[in-house]
């Protein structure tokens, strides 16, 4: 099993969405590489603590591999978008993929190579290794499952 961790805006959408792919074995929202041990959802909020919400992903690398995965995180983000995504704005809601193996940088800089050119503007998603990352509050986990006419910015049907 692999993990990757994606901010894509709010985490309920990519949270859901990501667990409806075949290959994805695990999920989980939460607060990464700000600096704020273990910050609330209010502290996130405020944009002083500059966590970005997001999805930690565990998956089986023999189903889904890692760029397809990217393919899938890209159908639902605009990249050059910059602290925001869809109506929410803030630099918790900007868009970043954290690895944990560093052979996956390569994969992820390749990849967002062989797509710059399909976007008019720079693509500003964050790509760097996982600094920290705290898991967010039950209530906001699987949060879409629970409240399955809660607030989503992106096409759940892509």
């Amino acid at each position: 099993m692999k993990e990757i961790y994606f901010a894509g805006g709010c985490f309920w959408g990519v949270e859901e969405y990501f667990s409806r792919i075949d290959g994805v074995v695990e999920t989980k929202v939460g607060y990464a590489n700000g600096i704020k041990e273990n910050p609330t959802y209010e502290e996130v909020c405020t944009g002083t603590t500059r966590h970005a919400e997001t999805v930690y992903i565990r998956y089986d690398e023999s189903v889904i591999s890692l760029e397809e995965l990217l393919t899938k995180f890209f159908n639902i983000i605009d990249p050059t978008s910059l602290n925001r995504q869809g109506g929410d704005i803030g630099n918790q809601y900007r868009t970043g993929i954290y690895y944990v193996d560093d052979n996956d940088k390569d994969v992820i800089t390749n990849y967002i190579e062989k797509i710059r050119n399909n976007y008019k503007q720079k693509i500003v998603t964050e790509v760097s290794p996982l600094n920290c990352f705290y898991l967010a509050e039950e209530y906001h986990q699987k949060y879409l499952k629970k409240n399955p006419n809660g607030y989503c910015h992106i096409d759940l049907s892509r």
